[in-house]
């Protein structure tokens, strides 16, 4: 029953990863590739994406 739960919430992040991402001001290219990695690699790919993935339309300083 655990792991059910677990998994939910995983799937519930990595949707929330994705519409990050597309959300995000990156290319269409990198868009197309961080999507990819969340869906193949779920738990993974979402620590990635947290740590050096794409952020939302922020303001770059120089």
């Amino acid at each position: 029953m655990e792991y059910g739960l677990i998994g939910l919430l995983i799937l519930a992040l990595d949707i929330w990863a994705v519409i990050s991402v597309w959300g995000s001001g990156a290319t269409t290219g990198a868009k197309v590739a961080w999507t990819i990695g969340i869906i193949v690699f779920p738990l993974i790919g979402l620590v990635v994406w947290f740590l050096a993935g794409p952020r939302g339309n922020q303001a770059t300083a120089l």
